[in-house]
């Protein structure tokens, strides 16, 4: 059976660019007979649970009801742990002391790594003898944990967005605070969840070819993707919180029922009419991946 995901982090309201692209994932799972599934990545944030609450309750307010238990990434370091050994194991990843800022400065040095894709990191760790990590340690350096990538090109195929033929990057998987990072907990929780579809913002797009990577090294199943696009405000950036009236709290005290609001979202995509109320579905019967606009919609209330 079919298996999508929507995956917040319950850092405070869904906006409703969240809520455009919960609603797609959800269509994309029911249009095909398939469980949705909704996971919490606190794993940066830790539980919070009267966010997460807040955002269940948006979710089933609009009628995008999901199966089974929500998961959280909190709970799940043991899997992350796991997946890292297995990693090191093959020899597949190395201890990086270098900081964010000694990174950026790196990267656009003339003698940074030529061999990878622009901004990427340039290797200043990668073949650090013992001594010079015990070197770094001394000084009071904690090293995070990189991914020994090898320059591998991958390929990916994403319904919208085309195909992808990048090099990809020594990506850390493990932060200094030993919090595993959002690459390898992602890949780790959509395989043991069964997970066998991915619809998301296409800001995570060019992220797709390290998930990739880590699926094959870690032998796990690639699923399907469909990056959506985004919704920006009326400044161009991406939808926040500063943009005004931007969750469904706020479009209630507006006046407008839930209806109204998936309704409107709809209507960013070319799917409704301006005014029109949807149900959940409603949206679903007029679900079309192949009619998602190329662009980013600008929301205007």
């Amino acid at each position: 059976m079919p298996v999508g995901r929507f995956a917040p982090s319950p850092t405070g309201p869904l906006h409703l660019g969240n809520l455009r692209t919960a609603a797609l994932a959800w269509c994309a799972a029911r249009s095909s007979g398939g469980g949705f599934l909704v996971r919490m990545e606190d794993l940066t944030t830790g539980a919070a649970a009267e966010q997460e609450d807040a955002q269940l309750a948006d979710l089933a307010a609009l009628g995008l009801h999901h199966d089974g238990p929500v998961v959280r990434q909190s709970d799940r370091t043991d899997r992350y742990d796991l997946a890292i050994t297995t990693l090191s194991r093959l020899g597949l990843t190395y201890e990086c002391f270098c900081s964010r800022r000694e990174v950026r400065e790196a990267a656009v040095a003339p003698h940074g790594d030529p061999s990878g894709p622009e901004g990427a990191y340039p290797g200043t760790c990668r073949n650090l003898t013992p001594a010079e990590r015990d070197d770094r340690r001394a000084r009071g350096r904690v090293p995070a944990l990189r991914l020994r990538a090898g320059s591998r090109r991958v390929v990916v195929a994403d319904r919208r967005c085309g195909e992808l033929d990048v090099t990809v990057d020594d990506v850390v998987i493990r932060r200094a605070d030993g919090v595993a990072a959002y690459h390898l907990a992602v890949v780790v929780d959509d395989a043991s969840q069964g997970v066998t579809q991915v619809v998301r913002g296409d800001d995570l797009w060019p992220s797709t070819p390290v998930h990739v990577l880590l699926q094959e090294l870690l032998g796990l199943p690639t699923p399907g993707y469909l990056h959506v696009p985004l919704v920006l405000g009326p400044d161009g950036a991406r939808l926040a919180k500063r943009h005004g009236a931007v969750t469904l709290a706020d479009r209630a005290e507006a006046g407008e029922s839930p209806e109204r609001v998936l309704g409107a979202l709809a209507a960013t995509l070319g799917w409704a009419v301006p005014g029109e109320s949807l149900d959940a579905g409603g949206l679903l019967d007029r679900y079309d991946p192949d009619r998602l606009p190329a662009e980013p919609s600008v929301w205007r209330p």
